[in-house]
């Protein structure tokens, strides 16, 4: 009898802590189109949960019973139940009612949170092995004025249209705090609509298995008030400065134009977009890489807070990151999938990290250095 109360109390528990994402959780929306799938979720995950526990206790019923018979009676058959139409008719029709209870709001939760709302924001994006890449293309005319990565930046209480695509295999876009999932499909395009009612970071993830980093294949949301999302979409636009020459900088740029530019596009510098030495065709834009507060898929922090609350720069795990990347996430640098370990001594990682300091703009609160 211990044995199976633990059993009863660990078994559980282990589930419950199995399924805990933390900063992923389905249960706090945060925009109207989240909120309909709570509404929808919850009153169904009970309903669920019911069924399931009549099924469980008439099983162990039916075992329990069964057993004391097969030990009074031995070699008796059970009484049989076939042809009993009474019996047969009842746990036909009582399973197909559930069904259409539960069928008639899940579709028209499907049918609202579908639609394409014509005044919406509009942004394209991508998945591939293993990173998002997001593209806002604000004159309308097909041509992308920001090109980032990793971080999905929004205005907040305004409904934003994602247009998502996929450059290698089959990836899917969630973040569940505000809406559902959507796959990113090759060859087609998926539409989805975010909204956030207030200002915050929300996470996501990769829902599709999509190859062997894909459990690190994380999606964020920055949502901003309106004034500081228009700031951000005036510095975006604002082509990177050039280094002074004799700087360390000026040396970085050139360790970028020499080992980094085959793949990874800066505006002004090079022109790589589509033509990178990958599967995907396209590496990280790294255009304005200090205005992110993630890299490497979303995995490191690239601002983190020191023991007096002020955001530093991550330094040493961006040195690390370029040192040798598959270290710190698993790739297929050989089958062109991921970045490759690019050999650089450590004078280039100084000087490219250098540079990439210089590719604003910075977060809020964070000082130049």
């Amino acid at each position: 009898m211990r044995r199976w109360m633990r059993a009863a109390v660990l078994v559980p528990a282990v589930l419950v802590l199995a399924s805990c994402s933390g900063k992923q959780d389905v249960f706090s929306p945060k925009g109207e189109n989240a909120d309909k799938i709570n509404k929808l979720q919850v009153p169904v995950f009970i309903a669920a949960g019911v069924v399931g526990l009549i099924v469980a206790l008439m099983l162990a019923y039916v075992l329990i019973t069964g057993s004391r018979r097969a030990k009074q009676v031995d070699g008796d058959d059970p009484q049989q139940i076939h042809g009993n139409t009474r019996l047969e008719l009842t746990w036909t029709i009582v399973p197909f009612l559930i069904l259409v209870v539960v069928a008639v709001p899940t579709f028209a939760t499907i049918l609202s949170i579908s639609h394409r709302p014509p005044d919406a924001m509009k942004i394209d994006v991508y998945g591939q092995q293993w990173w998002w890449s997001y593209e806002y293309d604000l004159n309308g005319d097909g041509k992308p004025e920001i090109v980032t990565a990793n971080d999905l930046v929004m205005p907040v209480n305004r409904k934003v249209e994602l247009r998502i695509h996929s450059r290698d295999v089959i990836h899917s876009f969630w973040i569940p705090a505000l809406n559902g999932t959507r796959d990113a499909v090759p060859g087609r395009t998926q539409y989805l609509e975010v909204e956030s009612d207030q200002v915050g970071e929300f996470d996501g993830q990769c829902k599709e298995f999509c190859g062997l980093s894909h459990a690190n294949m994380r999606a964020r949301a920055v949502v901003l008030s309106q004034a500081d999302f228009d700031n951000w979409l005036a510095d975006m636009q604002k082509p990177p400065p050039t280094p002074a020459a004799g700087t360390e900088a000026a040396a970085g740029l050139e360790v970028f134009k020499t080992k980094c530019s085959s793949c990874h596009q800066i505006d002004g510098v090079d022109d790589v977009e589509g033509k990178a030495a990958l599967v995907s065709g396209h590496a990280p834009n790294l255009t304005h890489l200090m205005s992110r507060d993630i890299f490497a898929s979303g995995n490191y922090p690239l601002w983190v807070t020191d023991v007096n609350g002020n955001k530093v720069f991550n330094r040493n795990q961006l040195e690390a990151w370029l040192r040798d990347p598959v270290l710190m996430i698993p790739m297929a640098p050989d089958e062109r999938r991921g970045m490759p370990n690019l050999k650089l001594s450590d004078n280039e990682i100084d000087q490219l990290v250098g540079y990439l300091q210089t590719l604003g703009p910075y977060p809020q609160g964070v000082t130049p250095p």
